[in-house]
Parts: C-alpha cells; sequence; structure tokens
C-alpha cells in the first residue's frame, strides 16, 4: 500500500522554461547539445571553408607579384610570370568554388538532420507536458515554438553560422598578412576598427533583446490566428468577426512593431560597419599613398594591401549583418529550450515503474488534495474505494471538482497531497506505457483526426484488422449505424470531424475505446448535447463496453446516475454522498435529492 502524506497545494506556475539567464553563448552549447548533427564532421566543413577562404586570400597576393615582378620588372614586363600567376589565381578561383560547394551541401544536410531532431524533440516534449503546462501557453505558441522559431535557426546555421566563423579567420589571415606588407598601415586598420568591435558588443545585447521580442510576437500572432480559425463557426454564429479581425490586426500590428525595432538596431549595426570600412579604405590609401612616396612600399604592395583591406572589412560588415540572424536565431533557440528544458510535471517513471496486472481495476483515491496553480483549493481530503468491474457515476454541480477526480485518474494531472492508487499501486509509479492502453477516458467531445472513419477507430492499435473494427462495431451495436453511413468505414469524417454529427463522432470515440481493451473505462458525460436516438446508441454502446471492466462516469445526465451500480456526489471539492441511486434520492434533503429534484424538473 502506498504511503500517504500530506504536502501544501502546489500553486507554483506551470508556465515554459526560462533562459533569460543564459547568455548568447550558453544558448549556442545547449542548442548544439540538443542537435548533435550540427556539430558532427564540423571538422571537415570548416576545414574545406578555410580553403575557401584561403583562396581569396591568394588574389592580392598574386597581384603584389604581377604588379612588382611581372609588369614592373626591371628589364621590362615578365609576360611569362604573368600568365603562370594568372593560372595560379584561375586554379585557386577553381578550388575555391569546389570547397564552398562541398561547405554549403555539407551545411545543408547536417542543419537539416540536427534541426529534424530538435523539431522532434520540442513535438514530444509538447505531448510529455501536463495539461497545466499545456494550458498557460496559446497553443499557436506551442506550435511556434517548433516551427517558425526552428526555421529561423535553420537560417542561421545554413546561410550565416558558418560564415561568423570563417570571417574571424579571415579577419587573423589578412591581419598576419598586412603585417607582413606593413605594420604601420596595419595599425592604422586596427585603430580605426576597434571602437567598431567595442560596440558591437553593446549592439548584440540589444539586437538579441529585440529578437526575442519578435519570436514572441510572432507566438502571439500565429495563437490568435489558429484560435481564430478552429473557432471560425463560433465566430460566425454570435456575429463577432470585426471584433476577431480587431485581435487578430493588433497581433499582427505589435508583431510588425517588433520586426521594424529589431530591424532599426540591425540596420544601426549594419550602417556603422560601413561606415568604418569606407573610412580604413581612405586612411589605408592615404598612409600607403606616404609610404610608397618615401620608398617604404612598392606599388605591388600598396595595392595588395588594398586587397586585404577589403577582405578585412568585408568580414567585418557580414558579421554585422549576421549579427542579425544570428540574434534572431538565439531568440528562437531561447524558446525551443525554453520548451524542451521544462520539467514535465507528470514525469513518466519508465523503466523504473511498474505495469498494472490485466483485469477489472480497483480504483482509490486517498486523502488527496488537488489546487490549479495559483487557484484556491478545488478537491479537499477525497477518500473513494471502487470495486473492481463495478459502474459508478460521479455527479454534481458545475465546480464541483468531478471532472478534476478524472483527470487525475487518468493522470493527466497529479494530486497535490494524497495518492491516488489503481489495484493498490500509485498511479505515479506505472509506465504511461501500461497506464495509457489500460486507462482510457472518452472526453465529451471526442476528437477526430481528418481521416476516414476506419484510421479514427484504429488510431490507438493500427494494427487491428478491418474485420475485427468491423465487428468491435458490431458488438457495440453499432452495425446498422456503420451500414448507413455513404462510405462505411472509408467515410472520410472531415477536420475535427465536422463531417460527423457531436453524438456521431462520441459513437466513434467510444468504438475507439473498446479497441483498446481498457481494464478502467473513464466516461466524461458522453451522452451531453446529442439526440434522442443518438443517445439510445450511446447508452447501448456504453453497457456493452462496461461489461466486465471498471467504468466511471462523470455524469452530467440524471440517466446515467440511474444506470451506474453506485453514485458518488460530490459537492465543493468533497464527496459529500455515496451509494445507490434510489437510496440517495431518498435522502430527502440532500444535495443529490435535489439535484435529481431538479432533474426531473428539467427532464418534464
Amino acid at each position: 500500500m502506498s504511503t500517504v502524506t500530506k504536502e501544501r497545494p502546489d500553486t507554483r506556475t506551470r508556465s515554459l522554461g526560462d533562459t533569460e539567464s543564459m547568455g548568447t553563448w550558453a544558448i549556442l552549447r545547449r542548442g548544439l547539445a540538443l542537435s548533435p548533427e550540427l556539430g558532427r564532421g564540423f571538422s571537415i566543413t570548416l576545414a574545406l571553408a578555410l580553403v575557401a577562404t584561403l583562396g581569396q586570400v591568394l588574389v592580392p597576393i598574386a597581384v603584389q607579384q604581377t604588379t612588382d615582378k611581372g609588369i614592373l620588372a626591371a628589364g621590362g614586363p615578365d609576360v611569362g610570370l604573368v600568365l603562370r600567376l594568372v593560372l595560379v589565381v584561375a586554379g585557386a578561383v577553381v578550388l575555391t568554388s569546389v570547397a564552398s560547394y562541398a561547405v554549403n551541401l555539407r551545411l545543408f544536410r547536417s542543419s537539416e538532420s540536427g534541426l529534424a531532431t530538435l523539431r522532434i524533440k520540442g513535438f514530444r516534449q509538447i505531448h510529455d507536458l501536463s495539461m497545466l503546462t499545456q494550458n498557460a501557453e496559446r497553443r499557436g505558441s506551442l506550435v511556434s515554438r517548433v516551427t517558425s522559431d526552428v526555421d529561423q535557426i535553420s537560417k542561421f546555421v545554413q546561410s550565416s553560422g558558418l560564415t561568423l566563423i570563417i570571417s574571424g579567420a579571415q579577419i587573423l589571415i589578412a591581419t598576419a598578412l598586412m603585417l607582413f606588407y606593413s605594420p604601420e598601415l596595419t595599425g592604422v586598420v586596427w585603430i580605426c576598427f576597434v571602437p567598431l568591435f567595442l560596440l558591437l558588443r553593446k549592439f548584440q545585447a540589444r539586437i538579441g533583446r529585440a529578437y526575442l521580442a519578435v519570436r514572441e510576437r510572432v507566438g502571439d500572432m500565429l495563437g490568435a490566428i489558429s484560435e481564430s480559425v478552429v473557432g471560425a463557426t463560433t465566430i460566425r454564429a454570435y456575429g463577432v468577426e470585426d471584433r476577431t479581425a480587431e485581435r487578430i490586426d493588433v497581433a499582427v500590428e505589435a508583431h510588425r512593431r517588433a520586426a521594424i525595432t529589431a530591424q532599426i538596431r540591425t540596420v544601426s549595426a549594419f550602417v556603422s560597419g560601413q561606415v568604418v570600412a569606407g573610412a580604413t579604405t581612405i586612411a589605408a590609401l592615404g598612409v600607403g599613398t606616404i609610404l610608397a612616396a618615401h620608398g617604404r612600399l612598392t606599388i605591388g604592395e600598396l595595392v595588395a594591401f588594398l586587397f586585404l583591406v577589403n577582405l578585412f572589412t568585408q568580414p567585418v560588415q557580414t558579421a554585422t549583418e549576421n549579427l542579425n540572424e544570428l540574434q534572431n536565431a538565439v531568440a528562437g533557440w531561447r524558446r525551443v529550450i525554453g520548451l524542451i528544458d521544462t520539467p514535465a510535471d507528470v514525469p513518466d517513471p519508465g523503466e523504473g515503474g511498474v505495469d498494472l496486472p490485466r483485469g477489472p481495476v480497483r480504483v482509490q483515491l486517498q486523502d488527496v488534495g488537488f489546487a490549479y496553480p495559483g487557484g484556491p483549493t478545488v478537491l479537499h481530503d477525497i477518500d473513494l474505494d471502487i470495486t473492481p468491474g463495478s459502474r459508478v457515476a460521479i455527479v454534481g454541480e458545475t465546480g464541483s471538482g468531478k471532472t478534476t477526480i478524472g483527470k487525475l485518474l487518468t493522470r493527466l494531472m497529479d494530486p497535490v497531497s494524497g495518492a491516488v492508487l489503481l489495484n493498490g499501486v500509485d498511479v505515479r509509479r506505472i509506465r504511461f506505457s501500461s497506464l495509457r492502453p489500460r486507462v482510457v477516458l472518452v472526453p465529451q467531445e471526442g476528437f477526430l483526426f481528418d481521416a476516414s472513419l476506419l484510421e479514427n477507430v484504429r488510431f490507438a492499435r493500427p494494427g487491428v484488422t478491418q474485420e475485427e473494427v468491423l465487428l468491435a462495431f458490431a458488438t457495440l451495436g453499432l452495425g446498422d449505424w456503420l451500414d448507413g453511413l455513404p462510405s462505411g468505414l472509408a467515410t472520410a469524417v472531415g477536420q475535427r470531424g465536422e463531417s460527423l454529427s457531436a453524438g456521431e463522432r462520441q459513437l466513434v470515440a467510444l468504438v475507439r475505446a473498446y479497441l483498446t481493451e481498457p481494464d478502467l473505462l473513464l466516461l466524461d458525460e458522453a451522452t451531453s448535447a446529442v439526440d434522442p436516438a443518438t443517445e439510445v446508441r450511446i447508452q447501448r454502446a456504453l453497457e456493452r463496453l462496461a461489461s466486465g471492466r471498471t467504468s466511471i462516469a462523470i455524469a452530467h445526465r440524471l440517466s446515467t446516475a440511474e444506470a451506474a451500480d453506485e453514485v458518488v456526489v460530490v459537492d465543493r471539492g468533497r464527496i459529500v454522498q455515496r451509494g445507490p441511486h434510489d437510496e440517495l434520492v431518498a435522502q430527502t434533503g440532500s444535495v443529490y435529492a435535489r439535484m435529481h429534484a431538479s432533474w426531473s424538473a428539467q427532464s418534464g
């Protein structure tokens, strides 16, 4: 028997992980750790990129040699030397092109593999998070973390990531050659650029904050748009298209402002680089001309040095452009990492857990308490023992806590005090691989995927044959309904099952539940909001579905409670009555008797 401990209600906010305290390099290191494919074979890619860079460096050296020893040779132009140097440069250009092609191909392959891994991890993490954590985020924002945010990372890795590294190498190589030709001119170049390097550190922080805001606004915008698409019918029914459009306009406008702010900061950094690059070239030309006039530089060396200044300034300007992509990618990485690093507050015990034995389940709630994050306690000291194979209805007014009990039994959430036991085992110790197929919840709104009826029915057990599916419909007494569909099992149900009525979607959900062969069945009032004929079908299917297994119905209708072996009455988070329907009705003035009277009046 599990030990029951009293704990204070858990009121922490279940939101996605906070990465604000992580610096840029910490984010990049964590991102690479999550996508190891990005770093696989990186040394070879870097070597090829360096080959491409060295090919560019050969050009100014060839220009210097051609000028001083070919065109301005003491005995006249040396055409043979010039032709040989031209061939060397041509070979270097070809080698550079081949190396660049190989670099881009390797980058594309590794980045797509690594980012696919990142998307998969993010998607699976969304499903591992509890309902409480998911509800803390808008669905569109969650989707954006594994779609548009990862796209920004992809854009950076494939076009800018290696460029930043190569830019650094190119600056060092250019500096070394400039020192070889003229230490004085090299000093002039660095004096011009040192202030820019210092400014870039400040730009980086400001641009980083700006692009994090952009990514957040993208999530808000996708959230608003997805809600309006999913809720289109409700929006039209209430005639609030203008108000919905206004909400989307506000989200789009917020994204526009954030994007413009980020771009202004990026352009400021880029323009600063351009100004400094232009000033550096002018300074190098002026000082170099003076040195050449005094015989301290040859004409070829001055021309080569100006080429090298371009090789030096070009990556610095490129770096300011790539700063845009870097900070956008870091902002995207920050949001994806925040998702992946969010601890699951309903963790799977995995290998350390246990499996449920087969057969009808005994259900026990021992001194269970629960509070939603930041809210009051909604369940108080719940004690409940349900006999294996029995049919129980849990009833209560809206907000009484009955649905919360159902979520605790299926472990969509965990209690903040006490324990939920299945066959004497705390649900927190049961592996999800054993719990999920054995404990099945049929919600009020049976969600269907945009596929055929057959695909939806065997969603939880894709291996079942069509014959087994037909037998399931017949066993639940739904064969006649299936025969009445235009295409039988091949009938397309539409997006979210909208081609079927609410009651028909419930029928499909019941067959799907039956095929999983559960030992504990939880029904969140599967007969709500359906027509009488469909309700009869549902009730008949429920009778057969519940046979031989423990079933618990979160009941909103009197008929469900009347058909149960036992009724559990919940009021303001406490169990106030339990027993057969007839006994509870006879208790004049009780909570159940008042509910029964209200139900009878409404049905009459």
